[in-house]
């Protein structure tokens, strides 16, 4: 099965798209019919997610976030895609952190939805660990809909419907029984924000620009927005009307917002 899906002429400007935990490729569908007219979009399941399940000897899964980012990079590199915009969502946006950490000379902007640059506070890491090491426990113990039923009462998701929050159970429950859950599980440990490194100063070491979209109705991640904008070179959107997940709650708001960022102009014809 193919982890990548890819929209819009190959000779437009090429828009990588990460995901969330638990997400897959098929999470920018509502996006492509707009983003698509603009950019060559290239949506890729992560390590661990959708079809994009490899064999992880525990030896590999040492630096997950180095593993994710080598596993893109291979991806794109065969489809020789050299220079890119990318987007990531939450999981996704703390991984392209750490590609745009990597590889800053290919990124043409870095653009993050709700992600965190990492915690500085010791117990707040230790914390963390304990609450993900019980998270990835109940993965692999629950049946897939009690798992999504318990993750989806996080107060991160509180502004999700409850229509959309039965109907993402569904289609996530539906992904996670297609595969073993256990390369998740590794994947989700290894990609702990427990065991991500600063990345608070990777706005400034770019020489693209780096834009951080916020929920306005999800005030833990406006906040620290604003706050790693007093520190960064990070350029700030807050989406009304917006939760955690602001792609699948607000398409239409964050593509007119992603368009007037970075599509070009329309050409002027003379009159």
């Amino acid at each position: 099965m193919p982890t990548l899906a890819r929209y819009g002429e190959t000779t437009l400007p090429t828009l990588v798209l990460l995901h969330g935990f638990l997400g897959t490729k098929a999470d920018w569908l509502p996006l492509m019919p707009k983003l698509s007219q603009h950019f060559h979009c290239v949506c890729l399941d992560l390590a661990g997610h959708g079809d994009n399940q490899p064999s992880l000897p525990a030896p590999e899964m040492e630096d997950g976030f180095s593993f994710c980012v080598q596993d893109i990079i291979a991806r794109l590199d065969r489809l020789n895609i050299r220079q890119f915009h990318l987007y990531g969502y939450s999981l996704g946006g703390r991984i392209a952190l750490h590609l745009a950490k990597a590889y800053p000379q290919r990124l043409l902007s870095l653009l993050l939805e709700s992600c965190h640059p990492g915690l500085n506070d010791p117990q707040e890491k230790t914390a963390r660990s304990k609450n993900d090491a019980h998270w990835a426990e109940r993965l692999l113990k629950l049946s897939s809909r009690d798992f999504l039923h318990l993750w989806y009462q996080q107060t991160v998701f509180a502004q999700m419907s409850q229509s959309c929050r039965e109907s993402t159970i569904a289609m996530r429950a539906c992904m996670l029984d297609k595969h073993p859950k256990q390369a998740l599980k590794e994947v989700y440990l290894a990609t702990s924000l427990a065991r991500q490194a600063s990345m608070w100063d990777v706005p400034a070491m770019l020489s693209c620009e780096c834009h951080f979209f916020a929920g306005s109705q999800d005030s833990k991640f406006h906040t620290l927005a604003q706050e790693w904008q007093l520190h960064s070179p990070i350029l700030v959107h807050c989406i009304l009307g917006a939760g955690h997940n602001i792609h699948q709650s607000t398409p239409a708001k964050l593509v007119a917002t992603l368009l007037a960022l970075l599509a070009p102009e329309p050409p002027i014809t003379a009159t």
